[in-house]
């Protein structure tokens, strides 16, 4: 699978959540997701496997904890790009303010728009305007399939 083609599947895949509930920790598509859920639902269904989920989170726990987590996470497991790059099929990431953390994440369909969980709207396409574009702290390629670790008990 090229770089290329992994890009066409995640647009594709995120595309397929559009109209799914909003809620907190949720991760299944139809049924409910966050932000972070969208992500964890597009990976399941990319690489056949479930990528690391985090611990129970709480609403505000970017602010709570002031700690970078979404971002070292993801660090983790998928390459960082310049903004100035990204493209379609990457995983972008917002910071409300300035001074926060970074705590929402949304898959980039094409220069100008997004699909992501938005509280109170579900997963949606939202167009990239200046409000949303000065807000990404990151950008991130989803890996080609060899590239990505396995998990316990994968042989």
């Amino acid at each position: 699978m090229t770089s290329a083609d992994i890009a066409i599947s995640v647009v594709a895949e995120a595309l397929e959540w559009v109209g799914t509930p909003y809620r907190h920790q949720g991760s299944r598509k139809g049924v409910a997701c966050d932000c972070l859920g969208l992500l964890l639902g597009v990976w399941r269904e990319i690489y056949g496997r479930e990528l690391d989920r985090p611990e129970p989170y709480a609403p505000d726990w970017a602010e709570a904890t002031e700690q970078e987590r979404l971002l070292d996470g993801l660090r983790k497991h998928m390459p960082e790009k310049p903004v100035a790059v990204m493209a379609a099929g990457d995983l972008i990431v917002f910071r409300w303010r300035p001074h926060l953390p970074a705590k929402h994440a949304a898959i980039l369909i094409d220069p100008y728009c997004f699909v992501h969980a938005y509280q109170d709207h579900g997963v949606t396409l939202t167009r990239l305007v200046p409000q949303w574009r000065r807000r990404i702290a990151a950008a991130f390629a989803f890996p080609k399939p060899d590239l990505t670790r396995a998990e316990p008990g994968d042989n």
